[in-house]
């Protein structure tokens, strides 16, 4: 899942970012509203996270702006403004959630993995073969046994499994796992289909390559 977090305290930007790739997410920070406009228009996000107070564009302009261009990504709030007048106006602009600083960092990740799963579905267990793949805990097993992932197989099973059954590109993955730090490479991603392959074939969940085009999961 790749987010999209528009911040301009540089110390809270870089800790958050840290704490959500440290979970498997692929994260873009940027400083201010008009350079997140720009972003959002030429970036596939699954969640944009937005504080208000931001240099250029209000953070509020911003949101008025990309839900006009109908750019229906989940938007979080997270900012230090807490009135009453401005919580209505965030949601009714088109805010999904809105969190106010300080905040306590596990309740921000369940906001976060609550909307992510209203991109995809509300289902919080997704049953492939004879696997189950628990979209809050974010781990996969057979029936009690945990299948251990690393986080980059973590990150690549979670897109092609929002995906079963249809064709995901190598350019997708590539798109999808790669920040404006971190570039992720053909090579890297056909070593990570090939050990997931090994780790999930046995049981019942079948990796497919489509050569030349990209893979697609059935199981």
């Amino acid at each position: 899942m790749k987010i999209l977090l528009v911040e301009d305290d540089d110390l809270v930007a870089d800790s958050l970012a840290r704490v959500l790739r440290g979970s498997g997410y692929v994260v873009d920070c940027i400083g201010d509203g008009i350079h997140a406009e720009t972003a959002v228009k030429t970036e596939p996000y699954d969640l944009i996270i937005l504080d208000l107070g931001l240099p250029q564009l209000d953070g509020l302009e911003f949101l008025k702006r990309i839900r006009n261009n109908k750019i229906g990504v989940p938007v979080l709030i997270l900012t230090a403004r807490d009135s009453y007048e401005e919580r209505i106006q965030g949601l009714d602009l088109g805010a999904n959630d809105y969190v106010t600083k300080p905040f306590h960092l596990g309740e921000l990740e369940a906001r976060i993995r609550a909307l992510l799963r209203m991109n995809v579905s509300n289902a919080t267990t997704v049953d492939i073969g004879e696997l189950s793949f628990d979209t809050v805990k974010r781990v996969l097993r057979k029936g009690e046994e945990l299948i251990e992932l690393s986080p980059r197989e973590y990150a690549v099973l979670e897109i092609l499994i929002h995906n079963i059954g249809s064709l995901v590109t190598k350019q997708k993955l590539a798109s999808l796992l790669s920040d404006w730090d971190a570039s992720v490479t053909y090579n890297a991603i056909d070593i990570v289909i090939h050990r997931l392959r090994k780790k999930l074939e046995p049981f019942g969940l079948k990796l497919q390559t489509i050569r030349g085009l990209g893979f697609l999961v059935e199981p």
